[in-house]
């Protein structure tokens, strides 16, 4: 019988969220050595340069915070920031990797949304206690969603800095213009202006890899040849697009990767481009799992590329909206390969 996404319903203790905090298989062997550097991209050296000389400041902070005074409290030392600009598909992740791979026991790795999720699933006190005594808190994709999160995440890199925690962030938007086009409010330029404060910038340019020499969105398959294929594939999952993001709202994020767990094969049905805000969210953290999971995803109804609306490439979410695009194409170009 098909296997559905939608008949799954994953439970993920609060417990286990900060250990399985690491980075995505697909980078479980990536260092600064493996980092091919395109040689039309100074920049791309410049950063892996940054990243490792960061990787050894990691390593002096954490001893040194970890050490204890003649009065038997840690010594009050402040983690280092560095942040990683630059469009899709350049390499940040791969660098921000390398830092966790390089730096000691206990640390930690995650998208932004993950890191968010994690607060909210455990509290803000315990989420602090439990990443303090990390060398590292590495956080891809960093973003700001909206005033609440703005606060948060101010309020707990700083925490988690003042207790010798270095961050370490990956983004396509620069410290200072986190939030723009989103909401101007004064309140919260103060926190973004104090968000930047703690890193340091380093750029990253260069073309999106995953869109190099490869040809456009595959078509669409037909629903009958969907179900063929589906069922001809060991340990993939069916099901239709509608039920699948309303599904996806009973769920909280945090379970999203726990939901894909052991699947090799996603196939997803009368697709349609999507206008309601609230879906287009889910469908985007649906993809950085899939994402991370090296999943290979087919799909019947309009290409992926047009999976969000116009409307909405053009606002506030424009970033996030082309990085799950990004990932979706490589994902479905991957299975369009294997077939």
């Amino acid at each position: 019988m098909q296997e559905r996404l939608v008949d799954r319903h994953p439970e993920v203790p609060a417990d286990q969220l900060v250990a399985q905090m690491v980075p995505p298989p697909m980078f479980d062997e990536v260092s600064f050595a493996s980092y091919i550097p395109d040689p039309n991209e100074p920049s791309q050296a410049a950063a892996v340069a940054k990243a490792e000389q960061f990787a050894g400041q990691v390593t002096k902070i954490h001893k040194a915070a970890s050490k204890k005074s003649l009065f038997g409290k840690k010594k009050a030392v402040s983690g280092a920031g560095l942040y990683l600009d630059g469009g899709f598909g350049v390499g940040k992740t791969h660098l921000l990797a390398s830092i966790f791979h390089s730096s000691p026991a206990p640390k930690s790795f995650g998208t932004f949304g993950e890191v968010t999720n994690l607060v909210g699933a455990l509290g803000f006190n315990n989420a602090v206690e439990r990443l303090s005594g990390n060398s590292v808190l590495c956080i891809d994709e960093f973003e700001l969603d909206d005033p609440g999160d703005t606060m948060l995440v101010s309020r707990l890199l700083t925490e988690l800095s003042a207790r010798g925690v270095s961050i370490v962030a990956t983004s396509n938007t620069l410290p200072g213009q986190l939030g723009e086009g989103r909401f101007a409010a004064s309140d919260f330029l103060r926190e973004i202006k104090k968000l930047g404060s703690i890193f340091d910038p380093v750029r990253v340019d260069g073309p999106d890899y995953r869109h190099r020499d490869l040809p456009p969105a595959p078509e669409p398959t037909s629903n009958e040849l969907l179900v063929e294929r589906a069922a001809a594939t060991p340990g993939s999952t069916l099901d239709e697009f509608d039920a699948l993001v309303k599904h996806l709202s009973t769920l909280h994020p945090s379970k999203f990767g726990a939901l894909i767990q052991d699947v090799r094969s996603v196939f997803i049905s009368d697709v349609h481009t999507v206008t309601d805000q609230a879906v287009a969210l889910r469908v985007v953290v649906l993809a950085d799992r899939l994402y991370d999971a090296s999943i290979p995803v087919t799909v019947s109804g309009v290409k992926l590329d047009e999976i969000f609306s116009q409307e909405m490439l053009g606002g506030g979410y424009r970033k996030k909206y082309l990085r799950a695009i990004s990932r979706l194409l490589a994902l479905s170009r991957f299975e369009a390969a294997a077939t």
